[in-house]
């Protein structure tokens, strides 16, 4: 009988984010740390939550990273949850890594700022984008894009959220055409996300090797929650060393976020709840085990989200 925090990733950011955060003590802490943390990384715009600097990947990504740390910190430490184990979608898992006491917050920011540099980087020529596509199980999915894709034009699985629910990355072009054959696949609907980069395929693999050396130079904390892991959807547990390697090599692989979700009841979890910003994964933990307890600290407030994760928890 436990509980699981669920860290959202880029998409959930929304300008003005980091000023509806919780007002707790251990929030505020953790807040003017990250503050000052941010002040030392060349080209990071304060405030870090306006629309123009959110439309960097880089800035949306250090911003999510804020945004769900403090959260949590306000739930664990002012208001006395007991966290058992810990999920990130995509960048997610840098504030789960933090939460789970494996890197510290500096540490998780400078290698943060590697991996959105890195990322846009690598899309910096062409135009790529990410799309979710639903209706067709993963197989299905991978046959379709073989049928679609060139080598100028390629796609890749990139999120595998769902049964029925898999995101794409690639081109704008091979986005296209995958539009008009989606419908004759049995895909019911193809729905582009607002970014203009493509994450979790090949694409990223120079910037999964730089975030492997920023890691390499950190001295990780000693374990204290398990961790569900992107690259495997598997759950670690002190293993501190696979854990920065997933770091590193989620933002070139698929995120199996399906088969985090799908794991979790059978490993004890009783109750998810998703920090700040958005409910996403609550929705699609709910969808996969409706007997749990998946509640969302956006839609529901922190206090009624911890009473409900406590009662769900049992004694």
């Amino acid at each position: 009988m436990s509980i699981a925090l669920l860290f959202p990733g880029q998409g959930s950011q929304y300008a003005g984010m980091l000023q509806h955060l919780p007002r707790t003590p251990a929030a505020a802490r953790t807040y003017e740390q990250a503050r000052d943390i941010l002040s030392t990384l060349e080209g990071v715009p304060s405030p870090l939550d306006t629309a123009d600097a959110l439309e960097s990947t880089t800035n949306a990504q250090l911003a999510l990273h804020v945004a769900a740390v403090v959260t949590a910190r306000a739930l664990t430490d002012d208001h006395g949850l007991a966290v058992d184990a810990v999920a990130g979608h995509s960048v997610g898992a840098f504030a789960a890594a933090v939460v789970a006491g494996v890197l510290g917050l500096d540490d998780a920011l400078h290698a943060l700022q590697v991996r959105g540099i890195g990322m846009e980087a690598a899309c910096a020529e062409g135009s790529w984008t990410m799309a979710a596509l639903r209706g067709l199980p993963a197989p299905a999915v991978q046959r379709l894009l073989d049928d679609v894709t060139t080598r100028a034009d390629p796609l890749w699985i990139a999120n595998i959220n769902a049964p029925d629910q898999i995101v794409v990355s690639g081109t704008r072009g091979a986005l296209d055409t995958l539009r008009r054959h989606a419908p004759a696949a049995g895909a019911s609907a193809l729905t582009l996300l607002d970014v203009t980069i493509a994450s979790h395929c090949p694409l990223q693999a120079d910037t999964a090797r730089a975030v492997a050396h920023a890691l390499a130079r950190v001295t990780p904390g000693e374990q204290r929650l398990a961790y569900f892991a992107n690259t495997t959807g598997r759950r670690l547990l002190h293993a501190t060393d696979k854990i920065l390697d997933d770091l590193a090599q989620a933002v070139r692989q698929p995120v199996r976020w399906y088969d985090v979700v799908r794991l979790m009841p059978e490993v004890g979890v009783t109750a998810t709840l998703q920090v700040s910003p958005g409910h996403v994964l609550t929705a699609l933990a709910a969808r996969e085990n409706p007997s749990m307890t998946n509640v969302a600290l956006d839609d529901i407030g922190i206090t009624a989200a911890v009473h409900r994760a406590r009662r769900a928890a049992g004694p």
